[in-house]
């Protein structure tokens, strides 16, 4: 299991579009090709970033390829991005768990 930590920086005024896209249909779509989402957060400093954690079953250089070319997304990124992009910017970061200080029972609010 691979970890990635990927940070967006919205378009100005596209940080709605972007969570609604996500919303509405990425979420869906990273889930049929191995990506799991682990959660989303808005930076309380910034809230034009949007900061999200997935894991991948596999091989995260497929998922992403296989993802890219999708069909659904290929026809959501077109729909939502009319108006120009909603990022601005995108970072990734693929992370190692640390086993020996793997944090159990989290809460969950």
């Amino acid at each position: 299991m691979k970890f990635e930590l990927r940070t967006y920086r919205a378009s100005d005024g596209k940080m709605p579009a972007l969570l609604a896209r996500f919303t509405d249909h990425t979420l869906a779509i990273f889930a049929r090709h191995g990506m799991h989402s682990v959660g989303y957060w808005l930076r309380e400093d910034d809230p034009s970033v949007l900061v999200y954690l997935l894991w991948h079953e596999g091989d995260p250089a497929k998922n992403w390829s296989d993802f890219k070319v999708d069909p659904d997304w290929v026809a959501a990124r077109s729909a939502s991005e009319v108006d120009g992009s909603l990022t601005a910017s995108i970072e990734a970061t693929f992370l190692d768990p640390v086993e020996a200080l793997a944090v159990g029972d989290l809460p969950t609010k």
